[in-house]
C-alpha cells in the first residue's frame, strides 16, 4: 500500500514535467513572438502572449487550476510596476480594479454553490443520494445512468447547470467507486443533461447571470436612453 501511494504522489509530478508538455510549451512561446511582430501594439502584444500562456496552464495543467488563475493575476499586477521594461505606458490592468473579477455574482454564487456542495457531502446527504440511487438503479450502467441524467437535469432547471454538476460529483464518484464504472461514462451523460436542464428556465443558466452583469457594467458607458434592461 505505502508503494502504491508513493506511486500515486510521483505520478502527477512527472506527468507534469513530460516531454510533450515542454515541446508544446516551446511552440506556444514562438507562436507568442511571432504574434507580437504582426499585433498593432505593444499591450495587444502583452495581452496576447498572458493569454497564451493562461490557455496552455488551463489546458496542461501544469500547475492547478487555482494557482494558475492566481498567478496570471499577480502577473496582470506586476505589468504596473514592471510597465517601463515592458515597454508600456501603464499597466495592462488598474491595481486598484484588479479584483474587481470576485465582485460578479456569477463567480460568487459558483463558489457559494462548490461551498454547500461540499458542506453536503461532509454531513453524508450526498452519501446518502448515491446509496438511494443504487438501490433503484442497481449497479447496471443503463439504470443507473438515466437515474442520475434525470435527476441532475430536473435540479439544473432551477439552479445553475454548473452548480447542480458539481453538487452531483461525490454522488457519482462513490457511485463510480461501489460499481467499478468509469467515472467518464457516468459524468458525460450528467453534464449533457445538466446543459438541457439549463434551458428549461430562466433561472437554470448561469451565462444569465454573467450577462446580467455585463448589461449593468455595459449601460455605465450608454447614454440613458440607450440602456439595456436586466
Amino acid at each position: 500500500m505505502s508503494a502504491l501511494a508513493d506511486e500515486e504522489t510521483i505520478a502527477p509530478t512527472t506527468s507534469r514535467l513530460s516531454p510533450k508538455r515542454l515541446i508544446v510549451g516551446v511552440v506556444s512561446v514562438i507562436a507568442a513572438l511571432l504574434l507580437a511582430g504582426v499585433v498593432p501594439s505593444i499591450e495587444i502584444a502583452w495581452v496576447c502572449a498572458i493569454l497564451m500562456l493562461t490557455v496552455y496552464l488551463f489546458a496542461f495543467e501544469v500547475v492547478g487550476v487555482d494557482v494558475a488563475a492566481a498567478t496570471i493575476m499577480v502577473l496582470l499586477g506586476l505589468s504596473s510596476l514592471l510597465s517601463p521594461l515592458m515597454g508600456l505606458d501603464q499597466g495592462l490592468v488598474d491595481n486598484q480594479h484588479l479584483f474587481d473579477g470576485f465582485s460578479s455574482n456569477a463567480v460568487i454564487s459558483i463558489i457559494a454553490v462548490m461551498i454547500i456542495g461540499a458542506g453536503l457531502d461532509r454531513t453524508g446527504i450526498m452519501s446518502n443520494v448515491a446509496a438511494l440511487i443504487l438501490k433503484i438503479g442497481g449497479t447496471t450502467e443503463g439504470h443507473i445512468i438515466p437515474i442520475i441524467s434525470a435527476t441532475v437535469g430536473f435540479i439544473s432547471s432551477f439552479m445553475k447547470n454548473v452548480g447542480a454538476a458539481a453538487l452531483f460529483l461525490p454522488v457519482v464518484s462513490r457511485i463510480s467507486a461501489r460499481t467499478g464504472l468509469p467515472m467518464p461514462r457516468l459524468l458525460m451523460p450528467m453534464g449533457f443533461t445538466a446543459i438541457l436542464g439549463g434551458t428549461m428556465t430562466m433561472v437554470g443558466s448561469s451565462p444569465l447571470i454573467l450577462l446580467n452583469d455585463l448589461i449593468l457594467t455595459s449601460n455605465k458607458a450608454l447614454p440613458a436612453d440607450q440602456q439595456m434592461s436586466t
